[in-house]
Order: structure tokens, then sequence, then C-alpha cells
């Protein structure tokens, strides 16, 4: 069985998180000359991630297709993780989104993510012949909008915007009626609405909409934008060097290792190191894509989608705000950015990516 196992890996997905993966420990290893404190963690969080991904890739993955009342476990006990983060959790920058444990960090809403996509997977999965149905809407809408509230209120934007990207995308592609999903993106929209003039303070405001133009209070909300760009730019073709970024290096790029590390790699990797940083990202999520087109129920192909989704929509937004397009999220580049519980919910999502092509085989 193991030697099957290993026989099937696929190797163009497995190479390509590799890759994405050394590119953030090298850069981990750029921004910590001085204190290599955040580099050691993510090295224990690369192995908790990889043995996630072993194990979850020769798991059965159809024991969720099976048995719905394990994702349902899952699902509460996620957003019981969540109630309970609002309420001892510790804040960050404004935002009440980390567990503190003995000096690691761990942010509940990135389990919730890949959580929710397996739910959905077995939700729409299960129902794709009376799909149209408004009321399967309106139901997958109550389970993302649960776990959406509660991340709004820590409040966490960037998290709440990928849970309902992810449902919108799922529900799409499931064969939904246009203007049913049209009428609840309405209640969303209001529900957003809602949430910014009552829930974000007025300095989280602006720090979103400082992206339009940063210029207007440069050493204020437009800062973080402004030396980020400034970070893209200086790298040119070839970068200045792993260890030679003034911007991050001398600390005018904040959050160099999560929020902005993208702009940090393009200042010492320059453009052709984001042309090989970009393509990685292309094959891992071109090989999600066909492994869920091959794979045998629909349950494996809404799952590969979802999960396709979560890593393009925070790739894309990681990056749009990297480069003054988007207002700040905070929302990290996946397998690149310091974070354990990203890593680790990304990694186990692609085991069951991996999990999905080795238990589609005709001998199985």
């Amino acid at each position: 069985m193991f030697s099957l196992y290993f026989k099937n890996i696929d190797w163009f997905l497995f190479g390509s998180m590799f890759f994405l993966i050394a590119i953030g420990l090298i850069s981990l290893w750029s921004l910590s000359i001085e204190n290599y404190t955040l580099f050691y963690k993510q090295l224990i969080w690369l192995a908790l991630g990889l043995a996630f991904f072993a194990v979850i890739s020769f798991f059965d993955y159809r024991i969720f297709k099976n048995y719905g009342g394990i994702i349902l476990g899952l699902y509460f006990i996620s957003v019981f993780s969540l109630i309970l983060l609002n309420i001892f959790g510790i804040k960050t920058r404004g935002v009440t989104g980390w567990f503190r444990l003995e000096g690691f960090a761990i942010q509940p809403v990135e389990f919730v993510k890949i959580i929710l996509i397996v739910l959905f997977a077995k939700y729409f999965s299960k129902r794709h012949v009376e799909i149209y149905h408004i009321r399967h809407i309106i139901i997958s809408g109550l389970y993302v909008l649960l776990p959406t509230a509660l991340v709004m209120l820590q409040p966490d934007l960037g998290s709440a915007m990928i849970l309902i990207i992810l449902w919108i995308t799922v529900t799409l592609f499931s064969g939904i009626k246009t203007k049913h999903l049209l009428s609840l993106l309405i209640i969303f929209s209001f529900i957003g609405v809602l949430g910014w003039t009552t829930l974000l303070k007025p300095y989280q405001k602006e720090r979103i909409t400082s992206f339009i133009n940063p210029y207007a209070d440069p050493s204020g909300s437009g800062y973080n934008i402004i030396q980020s760009l400034i970070a893209v730019g200086s790298g040119g073709v070839w970068g200045k060097g792993i260890g030679q970024g003034p911007q991050s290096h001398l600390l005018f790029l904040p959050e160099a290792e999560t929020d902005f590390i993208f702009a940090a790699f393009a200042e010492e990797w320059g453009f052709m190191g984001n042309l090989f940083l970009l393509s990685c990202f292309l094959i891992f999520l071109l090989r999600i894509l066909k492994i869920g087109k091959e794979a045998e129920n629909n349950f494996a192909k809404i799952f590969a989608l979802g999960f396709a989704t979560l890593v393009f929509s925070q790739l894309l937004i990681h990056i749009g705000v990297n480069t003054g397009l988007l207002p700040i999220t905070g929302i990290t580049l996946p397998f690149v950015s310091y974070g354990g519980s990203s890593l680790i919910t990304l990694m186990a999502g692609a085991g069951m990516v991996q999990g999905i092509k080795f238990h589609s085989r005709k001998e199985v």
C-alpha cells in the first residue's frame, strides 16, 4: 500500500508546494538576520504541516462524503472556537484573532476556512440534482453567515471576505439560479454595510480606504502602502539580493514577514523572482483543478474547486494589497507568509487533494 502511495504522489502538486514553502522560509530567514525566532517557529509549523499532509493524503477522504456527522461536528467545534476567541483571544493590531499558547499564536479562522470547504463539498454534492431550490442556498448561506459574523466581531474583514468568496464560488459552480444568488448577495452586502458602520473603528476604516490615495496621509494611514510600493518597485529585474532589502531590513516596511511578505520578496528577488513565485502558484492551482476534474465524484470535484478558490483568492488579495490595488485586509500569502495556522491548514488541504487523486485510481 505504501509503495502504491509513493508511486502515485502528484509530484507537480507536491513540488510546487515545496518551492512555495522554501521561498517563504528563505524570506523569513532573510528577514530574521538579528532574530531567528520566527524562522525556527515556522520550521516547527512546517514539520506539523508535513505530518498533516502525509496523514490526510493517505486517509480515505470518502469518509467525509459518506458521514456528514463528522463534518458537522468539526464545523460546530470551529464555530465554538471563534466564540471563545472573541472572549479570551489576544488583540493584535486592533484584531482579536489569535489564541496564545506557550509562545505560539493559533488563528482559528484558518481552520474554519478548510472545514467550510469540506462542508460545502458534502452539502452540494448530496443535493446537486435539486440545487436550484432556493432553500439550499439559504441553508448554505447560514452555514457561512455564522462564522462570518463571528469573524467580523474580531473584526477581521479580510478573513470574512474569504469565507464569503468561498461560498459564492462553490454555489455558483454547483448550478444555482443567478437570481437566487443575487438576492442573498444583497443581504450579505447589507450585513457588510452594517459591520462597517457599527464594528470598525475610525482608524480601521482609514487603513482600508487609504489605498485610494495613500499620499493623502503618507505618515499615517497611507504609510504601509507607500512603503510596500517602494519595496516592490526598487527590486528591479533581479532584485537586491537575499538580506539586502533596505525597506524590510531597516524596518520601513511593516509586517514584512506576514501581510507584506510579497513586497519584501519582490525587493530582494526582483521581477524574475516574482515570475518564479507566480509560476509555482500557477502549477499548484492547475494541478488542483486537474485532479478535481478527474475525480470520481462531485464531493471531490467541489472540494478541489473550493481549495483552489481559497489559495487563489488569498494570493490575489495579498498581491493586490502589496501593489496598492486593494485596501489593506491582513490576508497573508499562502505557504509563504509566516503563520502556523495558515501553513498547517493549507498543507492539510493539499493533502486532501493528493488523497483524492490516490483514492480515485481504478485499482482502489
